[in-house]
């Protein structure tokens, strides 16, 4: 099932998306391009991992982390499906990062990998936007180059109960129609299931935390008045324009 949010004559509808079309509480069909889109939930915390794909590490001279390397995702820069990326003043290199991002169902404290998938609610798309002018290799976590208000696009949907093997996936990111970016979620050095571990041991997952698994290689520098459209098998695809920030 694919749950989406948006406003549409002017209310707020928490609807699925069916056939080409959102369907509201009242069954109700909308089309999609007619609508304004919003997040498809409200998410808690958010947590990426960095260099979770030993490509990805490689095409930036970096080594693999002997752990998951996690960082924060502040809520402010959360943005929705079709919302507009605001490129910031003087960076020289903004790029986007195509991610699977796991939601959370129940509360999780310590619990096993065998166990994790059990614990989760669903899956979306997410862009874990970088200005790497601010990326200094000194310290983690690069909150000023991904922390950035508009830098997290995230949706369109929530899908859930419909990710058999959040390992068996195709991620692909285009900016203007052009691929740039692809890759499996069979390629991860953690699993969605090792890293719930791994975070669970010491910091409690509560429902709607979201977790961004890491992106893969092929990452390239946009610039305003392009459009990202990033696409991951079976959860739809997330596009984005970019403007210059005022």
């Amino acid at each position: 099932m694919k749950l989406a949010r948006f406003l549409a004559k002017g209310r707020v509808h928490q609807g699925v998306y069916r056939e080409g079309l959102l369907l509201d509480e009242a069954g109700e069909a909308h089309d999609p391009e007619r609508v304004t889109w919003l997040l498809p939930f409200t998410p808690g915390k958010i947590l990426g991992v960095a260099l979770n794909y030993a490509d990805h590490a490689e095409e930036l001279g970096l080594e693999r982390p002997e752990e998951p390397a996690l960082f924060w995702k502040p809520n402010t820069s959360l943005l929705p499906h079709k919302g507009v990326v605001l490129y910031p003043k003087g960076a020289r290199f903004v790029h986007y990062e195509v991610e699977l991002a796991v939601v959370v169902g129940r509360p999780m404290k310590k619990v096993k990998a065998k166990d994790a998938l059990d614990h989760v609610l669903g899956y979306t798309i997410a862009n874990d936007l970088v200005a790497r002018d601010y990326v200094k290799n000194t310290f983690r976590p690069p909150i000023r180059a991904k922390g950035r208000d508009t830098f997290l696009p995230l949706g369109p949907f929530l899908v859930v109960e419909e990710v058999e093997d959040p390992q068996d996936l195709w991620l692909r990111a285009y900016v203007n129609g052009e691929l740039r970016q692809e890759g499996h979620t069979s390629r991860m050095l953690y699993s969605v299931a090792e890293l719930l571990e791994f975070i669970s041991e010491f910091m409690t997952l509560e429902p709607y935390d979201v977790l961004l698994t890491g992106t893969p290689k092929g990452i390239s520098q946009v610039h305003p008045g392009d459009v990202m459209r990033l696409e991951i098998e079976g959860l739809g695809a997330l596009e984005n324009p970019i403007e210059e920030e005022p």
